[in-house]
């Protein structure tokens, strides 16, 4: 059975999952089009510090009340027959249990789950034998797929736009990372 490794954030939850919670915290209207770059500090005004304060503090209720990625459910209900499936994420370990617990009411199939506290996922994925990953960051996309020899599928968002290798496949949504896994499968 091959294994694929996911990343969660921005891919398995929709990328605006944050934004309400920025927009609340900031008083801001930010819409998932306004960010153009994955870090989020070019929206507020404050010191990246105070900025990393905030987002450790509200990360348990983002990550506990994230909504699903449109078609991700059905998609991942699918696979969890054919492929095994690891979740890589940068999110730290402490937040595992409400992770898990996440995907249990979402009812999301796993293998297995490995929060890494980076974005960093190279090692991971050859630790674990990822044959092909799926990604929202675009240099984590470039470099897993430079550094592991693997296909990485990069669901497309107005943060992840510059250009891509060949090995680097830009998706839209779900079921197209589903049509493209049939056929590399």
């Amino acid at each position: 059975m091959k294994r694929l490794g996911i990343d969660i954030d921005g891919t398995v939850t929709s990328p605006s999952s944050i934004l309400p919670y920025l927009n609340k915290a900031f008083n801001l209207n930010v819409t998932l089009s306004d960010v153009k770059e994955y870090d989020l500090l070019h929206l507020v005004d404050i010191p990246r510090d105070e900025f990393a304060a905030w987002f450790f503090d509200t990360e348990p209720e983002i990550y506990s009340r994230s909504p699903l990625a449109e078609g991700a459910k059905e998609v991942l209900g699918e696979w969890k027959e054919r492929y095994e499936l690891y979740f890589i994420s940068a999110r730290a370990s402490h937040l595992l249990e409400i992770t898990k617990e996440w995907f249990t009411k979402n009812e999301l199939a796993f293998h297995h789950i490995e929060l890494i506290g980076t974005h960093n996922k190279i090692a991971t994925a050859k630790k674990y034998n990822i044959e092909l990953f799926l990604e929202d960051k675009h240099d984590n996309a470039v470099a897993i797929h430079e550094e592991c020899g693997i296909p990485v599928l990069l669901f497309d968002t107005p943060y992840n736009r510059e250009p891509i290798p060949s090995g680097v496949i830009r998706v839209t949504n779900w079921n197209e990372a589903n049509e493209w896994i049939k056929k590399w499968d």
